[in-house]
């Protein structure tokens, strides 16, 4: 039973994580230059090379911070799967990650604003 917990920990630490790290990467050492494999793409990012750079800040701070607040959320919401049944503990899960996925989506809306805002 506490595997499944543990499991589903773990998963849920992943996206909280992620942002982090991405989020200080993307602060400290952007792509230097827009392509089409890594960074931060959309359409308004790429341009040019001031949207680039623009989005790949706004985007980062905002990561480093939106991953750093999910990370205690994440845990705090699974403490009372603790001892439940695998179904409960799947379930509860399955919601924090939505939560998060969809935290992470509502923040590229917030660079994309913040884009058009700086760039008419």
């Amino acid at each position: 039973m506490m595997g499944m917990w543990f499991f589903m920990m773990a998963c849920n630490l992943i996206l909280p994580v992620l942002m982090i790290i991405l989020g200080r990467v993307f602060i400290k050492n952007p792509p230097k230059k827009i392509n089409n494999v890594y960074g931060y793409r959309t359409s308004r990012s790429m341009k040019n090379q001031d949207t680039w750079d623009f989005a790949h800040l706004y985007c980062g701070k905002l990561w480093w911070k939106i991953g750093w607040s999910m990370l205690p959320l994440s845990v705090i919401s699974m403490l009372p799967a603790i001892g439940k049944n695998d179904d409960f503990i799947g379930v509860l899960g399955a919601v924090v990650i939505s939560v998060e996925c969809i935290i992470m989506f509502i923040s590229i809306f917030f660079t994309e604003r913040a884009l058009a805002k700086k760039f008419d």
